[in-house]
């Protein structure tokens, strides 16, 4: 992937396909090539995927971190490569990443699609401790132990009958986190902080652009009702609920919730709600 430089840091890239731009935001601890299982199934967009800030070989900055940063840091990484106006995709802390560009950097978004995410603040419906205990200490095992980290990670992200149905995931998760570099656990932290520290649920009625809000039903991670939420505050928002799915919900049906997603992503936007007002 190459590095270029968006604001005062350098970030990594990649660009697959080709059509209209499409930024690709990930969530929490993964590089941008976590996308890769998707892209297949983005035709007609030219997706720009990249490593947030503390992640893969995207600079990491050793400062705190915030999601309205990370926003710019988006930004300026679409500045930078020539780009005044794309639909935005984010997952997870991604679609925390893309509520504040949507809001910080209002021209430079069309449209955007929130996966799995929620508005934070006093308002969002949190996992438990012990969830959150598990996947942080699923990125600290990361490096020394994948097989285990693994263990942990797994049933935060898919119902336990998926998995038990799919016996090959945990292989092939381990390989596609053998292609990238871990995370550092000092990213880890910080990443977490910036996390824990996002609020845009007050802020949610000034996103001008369409929006759509996809979600799990069975999210053990991300709860299922910060959908309503968003869906509640957000104008011209649509939402699209995946039943028998947890917090990685794609792979619950890969081709059917990518169709649905690309169709709306391409459709025109209703007169009633126009991108700008």
């Amino acid at each position: 992937m190459p590095r270029i430089a968006a604001g005062d840091i350098q970030l990594n890239y990649e660009i697959y396909g080709q059509g209209e731009p499409l930024l690709l935001i990930m969530g929490f601890g993964l590089p941008g090539m976590a996308w890769l299982p998707v892209l297949p199934f983005l035709s007609g967009f030219r997706c720009i995927y990249y490593d947030n800030r503390g992640t893969g070989n995207s600079d990491k900055p050793e400062t705190p971190y915030t999601i309205a940063e990370m926003a710019d840091d988006a930004s300026n990484l679409l500045t930078a490569l020539g780009i005044t106006k794309t639909k935005v995709y984010g997952v997870s802390m991604g679609g925390m990443i893309a509520q504040e560009l949507a809001l910080r950097h209002a021209d430079q978004v069309e449209k955007v699609v929130l996966g799995c995410t929620m508005p934070g603040g006093q308002a969002a419906v949190r996992a438990s401790e012990d969830v959150y205990e598990k996947m942080n200490q699923a990125f600290v095992t990361m490096p020394g132990n994948p097989e285990q980290a693994l263990d942990l990670m797994m049933p935060l992200l898919f119902p336990p009958e998926f998995i038990a149905k799919h016996p090959e995931l945990k292989s092939m998760m381990l390989a596609g986190f053998k292609m990238a570099p871990p995370t550092p656990p000092e990213s880890i932290e910080r990443t977490l902080a910036a996390v824990l520290g996002f609020d845009s649920y007050d802020r949610l009625g000034q996103i001008k652009c369409p929006v759509m809000i996809v979600h799990g039903e069975d999210d053990v991670l991300v709860p299922p009702q910060n959908a309503s939420l968003l869906k509640a505050r957000i104008p011209h928002a649509e939402m699209f609920m995946i039943p028998q799915a947890g917090h990685s919900y794609a792979a619950a049906d890969p081709v059917g919730i990518h169709q649905r997603l690309v169709r709306w992503l391409k459709s025109e936007a209703p007169r009633s709600a126009p991108l700008n007002e």
